[in-house]
């Protein structure tokens, strides 16, 4: 299900009107992220600008820490995959 919002360098290009199809592109999403490590919000950026095309990768980020699959530092300033 995740190919028909991807384009051919398996970037997302799409983000999907229904809930289902977003909770598709933030699991392809979040697999970029290692678990154990923390990420400066900046790298969490460069590393979402390098897997989409659509240039909002604040929404992004947003969702992956709104839905879970993120914690994050009180501050803002680390974040790390959960066990989503």
């Amino acid at each position: 299900m995740i190919e028909r919002f991807l384009n051919k360098h398996r970037q997302v290009s799409v983000w999907p009107a229904k809930d289902a199809g977003r909770v598709v592109v933030l699991e392809y999403l979040i697999e970029k992220f290692d678990r154990g490590t923390n990420y400066s919000e900046v790298e969490v950026n460069q590393i979402l600008k390098q897997w989409h095309t659509f240039e909002d990768w604040a929404l992004l980020r947003r969702e992956l820490f709104d839905r879970g699959y993120f914690e994050r530092e009180p501050d803002g300033t680390r974040y790390s995959r959960t066990s989503l």
